[in-house]
């Protein structure tokens, strides 16, 4: 890039956001469509949500980890008042990264209209706040950049998966970051995992991180193939596997990090999103692409990417998506939702590098404040699901 620098915004905790996104959390279901409607018509304004009722660790940590996600820069936090999951505690761990937070329950202050009422003055006073928040330069070491893929075809292992791993070799060259993840499409490829380990520690996590992904499908009976793959040209797991690899490119894997677990240090990172084998039965590993997104984004990701050779029309919150498809025809059939055609690497218009290069330039427009399809359409979806998983010492001092 001719200018490696963009203007992002800086937190009281040192982070660094390429969006300035003021969050709307509800902690309960019956508390969603009050969320939704303080957010109507209100720019710079997402909302995400946890559903249940009673307590999982893996959603508080989840939703502490958005709460203060680079991107973020206020909070609100809205509860019905009967759930596990307080909208104050969260309020008191969000107040503490320095971002202005407020919460409320619903019960507390006269049911639907009221509160819609009281939280859009709530929202009001904090969307002021985010105005005095400082704008400096970033460069390709300040981003931290994911990658989810979905809708699979057979160009998707040929084109838009590879393109995205020449990207991601060239943004750790730069001193980025790349979080990739789906384990469970990696199936058949541990040799492959393994000899890509930065050291010991990173080869030894990668094995442990594939057995629990391979024992989970076996105990499930599924494994991440469907229909539309079949349909798409795809005809095994294990060719869908090295498709789905392709995403993670050349360089050495650093080591593995869990769901709401930023990467220590800049590199190539995999992300592992299984639930851990003792409680199997708490939720499945990523049941639709906006829960993998999510993830991703858990992690500190500003921008995602997701490949998809057959087309999708889903965005997120918090995080801009850069949609990427292998398939040319796919493009054109869905130009209004996808952004980058990697096809034409197939149509022998551009070399992988050349897409690559041509990715990051997109990737640098939109992390500079640039609209991503999705972002125009105002595709938003969000999915957080009960599941548990292990994390020692990830919980210490902000558990909700």
């Amino acid at each position: 890039m001719n200018d490696p620098q963009w203007q992002g915004y800086l937190r009281a905790d040192g982070k660094l956001g390429v969006r300035n996104t003021a969050l709307i959390i509800y902690t309960v279901q019956c508390a969603e469509f009050v969320a939704h409607q303080i957010a109507q018509d209100e720019p710079d304004t997402h909302v995400i949500g946890f559903p249940g009722c009673y307590d999982n660790e893996y959603a508080i940590r989840l939703l502490l980890a958005l709460s203060r996600h680079p991107n973020v820069g206020a909070v609100l936090a809205v509860g019905l008042g009967c759930e596990y999951t307080q909208p104050a505690r969260i309020a008191e761990v969000v107040g503490r990264s320095g971002r202005p937070t407020r919460s409320f329950f619903i019960q507390e202050h006269g049911g639907t209209a009221s509160s819609i009422r009281y939280g859009k003055s709530l929202l009001n006073a904090l969307k002021r706040e985010l105005e005095a928040v400082p704008r400096v330069s970033m460069s390709w070491p300040d981003l931290v950049v994911g990658c989810e893929c979905g809708g699979s075809d057979g160009t998707s292992g040929l084109a838009g998966n590879p393109v995205v791993g020449r990207f991601f070799d060239w943004l750790v060259d730069q001193g980025g970051t790349a979080v990739f993840e789906e384990v469970v499409e990696m199936i058949g490829l541990r040799h492959e995992l393994e000899a890509r380990a930065a050291g010991e520690t990173a080869r030894i996590a990668l094995g442990l991180t594939y057995e629990k992904a391979e024992q989970y499908c076996r105990a499930v009976r599924q494994y991440s193939v469907s229909p539309g793959n079949f349909a798409g040209g795809l005809t095994t797991i294990e060719e869908k596997s090295l498709g789905a690899f392709a995403k993670s490119g050349s360089r050495p894997i650093q080591g593995v990090i869990k769901v709401a677990e930023a990467p220590s240090h800049p590199g190539l990172w995999l992300m592992d999103s299984v639930p851990d084998q003792h409680f199997m039965q708490f939720g499945y590993t990523n049941p639709n692409d906006t829960e993998g997104i999510i993830d991703l984004i858990s992690a500190g990701t500003q921008v995602v990417l997701f490949v998809t050779g057959r087309g999708s029309v889903i965005g997120s919150p918090i995080s801009p998506l850069i949609k990427i498809t292998g398939n040319s025809k796919t493009f054109q059939r869905m130009s209004d939702d996808m952004d980058f055609n990697a096809g034409a690497v197939l149509d022998g218009t551009m070399t992988l590098d050349q897409a690559a290069l041509s990715l990051a330039a997109l990737v640098r427009n939109v992390a500079s404040g640039g609209l991503s399809k999705p972002e125009k359409l105002g595709h938003r979806e969000y999915f957080i699901p009960y599941k548990h998983q292990d994390t020692p010492g990830l919980l210490e001092g902000c558990r909700a």
